[in-house]
Protein backbone atom coordinates (compact mmCIF):
# COMPACT_ATOMS: atom_id res chain seq x y z
CA UNK A 1 0.00 0.00 0.00
CA UNK A 2 1.00 3.52 -0.58
CA UNK A 3 2.06 6.17 2.11
CA UNK A 4 -0.95 8.01 1.06
CA UNK A 5 -3.36 5.48 2.10
CA UNK A 6 -5.49 5.94 5.62
CA UNK A 7 -7.22 3.19 7.80
CA UNK A 8 -10.30 4.33 9.78
CA UNK A 9 -10.41 1.56 13.01
CA UNK A 10 -10.63 1.04 16.73
CA UNK A 11 -8.18 -0.13 19.20
CA UNK A 12 -8.67 -1.69 22.44
CA UNK A 13 -7.86 1.19 25.32
CA UNK A 14 -8.22 0.72 29.21
CA UNK A 15 -11.26 2.39 29.48
CA UNK A 16 -13.15 0.75 26.12
CA UNK A 17 -12.62 1.21 21.91
CA UNK A 18 -10.51 4.11 20.75
CA UNK A 19 -11.00 5.63 17.68
CA UNK A 20 -7.85 5.47 15.73
CA UNK A 21 -6.39 6.63 12.21
CA UNK A 22 -3.61 5.16 10.99
CA UNK A 23 -1.57 6.49 8.01
CA UNK A 24 -0.14 3.92 6.39
CA UNK A 25 3.80 3.84 5.45
CA UNK A 26 6.28 2.40 2.72
CA UNK A 27 6.91 -1.20 3.06
CA UNK A 28 10.56 -0.53 3.79
CA UNK A 29 9.54 1.80 7.05
CA UNK A 30 12.16 1.95 9.96
CA UNK A 31 10.17 3.41 12.50
CA UNK A 32 6.19 3.92 13.56
CA UNK A 33 4.60 6.79 14.75
CA UNK A 34 2.50 8.23 17.35
CA UNK A 35 0.72 11.44 17.36
CA UNK A 36 -1.28 12.10 20.46
CA UNK A 37 -4.18 15.36 20.14
CA UNK A 38 -4.98 18.32 22.49
CA UNK A 39 -6.74 18.34 25.46
CA UNK A 40 -10.70 17.11 24.69
CA UNK A 41 -12.17 19.41 26.84
CA UNK A 42 -11.01 22.10 24.31
CA UNK A 43 -11.78 20.73 21.34
CA UNK A 44 -8.92 18.60 20.70
CA UNK A 45 -9.17 15.54 18.66
CA UNK A 46 -7.00 13.46 16.48
CA UNK A 47 -8.08 15.77 13.25
CA UNK A 48 -6.20 18.89 15.12
CA UNK A 49 -4.10 20.90 12.64
CA UNK A 50 -1.29 20.59 14.93
CA UNK A 51 -1.67 16.81 14.74
CA UNK A 52 -2.43 16.93 11.03
CA UNK A 53 0.97 18.55 9.96
CA UNK A 54 3.21 16.40 12.63
CA UNK A 55 1.50 13.40 11.50
CA UNK A 56 2.27 14.46 7.65
CA UNK A 57 5.83 15.21 8.54
CA UNK A 58 6.65 11.87 10.34
CA UNK A 59 4.28 10.19 7.42
CA UNK A 60 7.03 11.55 5.06
CA UNK A 61 9.83 9.58 5.90
CA UNK A 62 7.52 6.74 5.04
CA UNK A 63 6.62 5.68 8.69
CA UNK A 64 3.12 4.24 9.60
CA UNK A 65 1.63 7.05 12.27
CA UNK A 66 -1.06 6.52 14.35
CA UNK A 67 -3.51 9.17 15.61
CA UNK A 68 -6.23 8.16 18.01
CA UNK A 69 -8.67 10.01 20.05
CA UNK A 70 -8.37 9.91 24.07
CA UNK A 71 -11.31 8.58 26.24
CA UNK A 72 -14.83 10.34 25.43
CA UNK A 73 -13.57 12.10 22.50
CA UNK A 74 -14.90 11.52 19.10
CA UNK A 75 -15.99 7.86 18.54
CA UNK A 76 -13.93 6.53 21.68
CA UNK A 77 -15.45 5.30 24.62
CA UNK A 78 -14.95 6.04 28.31
CA UNK A 79 -14.96 9.16 29.98
CA UNK A 80 -12.40 12.05 30.30
CA UNK A 81 -10.11 11.60 33.42
CA UNK A 82 -7.94 14.54 33.34
CA UNK A 83 -4.65 13.16 32.32
CA UNK A 84 -4.30 10.35 34.36
CA UNK A 85 -6.15 7.16 32.10
CA UNK A 86 -5.07 9.81 29.33
CA UNK A 87 -1.34 8.05 29.92
CA UNK A 88 -2.77 4.57 29.80
CA UNK A 89 -4.69 5.13 26.87
CA UNK A 90 -1.20 6.08 25.10
CA UNK A 91 0.69 3.01 26.55
CA UNK A 92 -2.39 0.89 24.72
CA UNK A 93 -1.75 2.86 21.33
CA UNK A 94 2.10 2.05 21.36
CA UNK A 95 1.03 -1.79 22.31
CA UNK A 96 -0.83 -1.64 19.71
CA UNK A 97 2.05 0.52 16.94
CA UNK A 98 4.47 -2.56 18.35
CA UNK A 99 2.32 -5.52 17.86
CA UNK A 100 1.55 -4.34 14.70
CA UNK A 101 4.68 -3.27 13.21
CA UNK A 102 7.79 -4.22 15.10
CA UNK A 103 9.26 -1.38 14.55
CA UNK A 104 10.97 1.50 16.96
CA UNK A 105 8.64 3.86 17.87
CA UNK A 106 8.33 7.31 17.77
CA UNK A 107 5.71 9.34 19.87
CA UNK A 108 4.90 12.95 19.16
CA UNK A 109 2.09 14.49 21.20
CA UNK A 110 1.06 18.45 20.99
CA UNK A 111 -0.20 20.17 24.37
CA UNK A 112 -1.89 18.08 26.10
CA UNK A 113 -1.22 15.16 24.68
CA UNK A 114 2.34 16.03 24.68
CA UNK A 115 2.11 16.53 28.48
CA UNK A 116 0.26 13.32 29.24
CA UNK A 117 1.78 10.76 26.39
CA UNK A 118 5.10 11.55 27.34
CA UNK A 119 4.87 10.26 30.93
CA UNK A 120 4.12 6.87 29.15
CA UNK A 121 6.37 7.02 26.21
CA UNK A 122 9.25 8.16 28.40
CA UNK A 123 10.21 4.95 29.85
CA UNK A 124 9.01 3.01 27.24
CA UNK A 125 12.02 1.09 25.93
CA UNK A 126 10.25 0.42 22.66
CA UNK A 127 9.72 4.52 21.77
CA UNK A 128 12.85 5.86 20.42
CA UNK A 129 12.55 9.34 20.31
CA UNK A 130 10.27 11.83 21.80
CA UNK A 131 8.37 15.34 20.60
CA UNK A 132 6.59 17.28 22.40
CA UNK A 133 4.23 20.15 20.31
CA UNK A 134 3.32 23.55 22.35
CA UNK A 135 4.34 21.77 25.58
CA UNK A 136 1.90 23.50 28.38
CA UNK A 137 4.40 24.94 31.11
CA UNK A 138 2.39 27.26 32.23
CA UNK A 139 -0.27 26.17 34.34
CA UNK A 140 -3.65 25.44 32.42
CA UNK A 141 -7.47 26.03 33.30
CA UNK A 142 -5.04 26.00 37.09
CA UNK A 143 -3.29 22.83 36.23
CA UNK A 144 0.34 22.53 36.69
CA UNK A 145 1.78 20.11 34.80
CA UNK A 146 4.87 18.61 35.75
CA UNK A 147 8.04 17.20 33.65
CA UNK A 148 10.79 16.50 35.95
CA UNK A 149 10.62 12.92 35.16
CA UNK A 150 12.09 13.98 31.61
CA UNK A 151 15.10 14.92 33.73
CA UNK A 152 16.53 11.84 33.56
CA UNK A 153 15.27 10.70 30.44
CA UNK A 154 18.33 10.31 28.08
CA UNK A 155 16.24 9.71 24.84
CA UNK A 156 16.31 12.19 21.96
CA UNK A 157 13.72 15.14 22.46
CA UNK A 158 12.68 17.82 19.97
CA UNK A 159 10.37 20.71 21.38
CA UNK A 160 8.39 23.05 18.81
CA UNK A 161 7.02 25.83 20.24
CA UNK A 162 5.93 29.52 18.95
CA UNK A 163 6.94 32.93 20.69
CA UNK A 164 3.67 33.70 20.97
CA UNK A 165 2.35 30.97 22.99
CA UNK A 166 0.08 31.30 25.33
CA UNK A 167 0.95 28.24 28.08
CA UNK A 168 4.43 28.65 27.41
CA UNK A 169 6.76 31.61 26.87
CA UNK A 170 9.62 30.95 25.54
CA UNK A 171 12.21 31.52 28.45
CA UNK A 172 10.23 29.22 30.64
CA UNK A 173 10.09 26.88 28.28
CA UNK A 174 13.74 27.27 27.87
CA UNK A 175 14.28 27.23 31.20
CA UNK A 176 12.78 23.60 31.14
CA UNK A 177 14.63 22.26 28.30
CA UNK A 178 17.81 22.97 29.81
CA UNK A 179 17.31 21.24 32.84
CA UNK A 180 16.53 18.43 30.74
CA UNK A 181 18.81 15.23 30.16
CA UNK A 182 20.68 15.89 26.50
CA UNK A 183 19.90 14.76 24.15
CA UNK A 184 17.28 17.41 23.55
CA UNK A 185 16.46 20.20 21.51
CA UNK A 186 13.86 23.19 21.64
CA UNK A 187 13.22 25.47 18.15
CA UNK A 188 10.76 28.40 18.93
CA UNK A 189 8.67 29.48 15.70
CA UNK A 190 8.77 33.12 15.32
CA UNK A 191 5.94 35.00 15.15
CA UNK A 192 3.70 31.33 16.22
CA UNK A 193 0.68 31.04 18.95
CA UNK A 194 0.23 27.69 20.59
CA UNK A 195 -1.87 26.79 17.57
CA UNK A 196 0.75 28.06 15.55
CA UNK A 197 -1.73 29.75 13.38
CA UNK A 198 -0.16 30.36 10.30
CA UNK A 199 3.20 29.00 10.71
CA UNK A 200 2.38 25.11 10.40
CA UNK A 201 4.62 24.55 7.68
CA UNK A 202 7.44 25.73 9.85
CA UNK A 203 6.44 23.63 12.52
CA UNK A 204 6.28 21.20 10.03
CA UNK A 205 9.90 21.83 8.66
CA UNK A 206 11.15 21.75 12.04
CA UNK A 207 10.42 17.98 12.52
CA UNK A 208 11.74 16.69 9.83
CA UNK A 209 14.75 18.76 10.00
CA UNK A 210 15.37 17.11 13.57
CA UNK A 211 14.18 13.89 12.17
CA UNK A 212 16.98 14.08 9.43
CA UNK A 213 19.76 15.05 11.95
CA UNK A 214 18.43 12.71 14.87
CA UNK A 215 16.78 9.64 14.07
CA UNK A 216 19.45 6.73 12.90
CA UNK A 217 17.21 5.39 9.10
Amino acid sequence: MSAASICSFTLKGPAGNLEALLNLGADSATHAALVAHPHPMFGGTLHNKVVFHAMKALNSFGWPVLRFNFRGTGLSQGKHDHGRGEVDDVRAALDWLDHEFHLPLIFGGFSFGSAVGLQAACPDKRVQALIGLGLPVAPVQGRNYDFSYLKTCTKPKLFVSGSYDQFGAPAQLQAVVDALAEPRKLVIIPGADHFFEGRLPLMREAIEAWVRETIPR
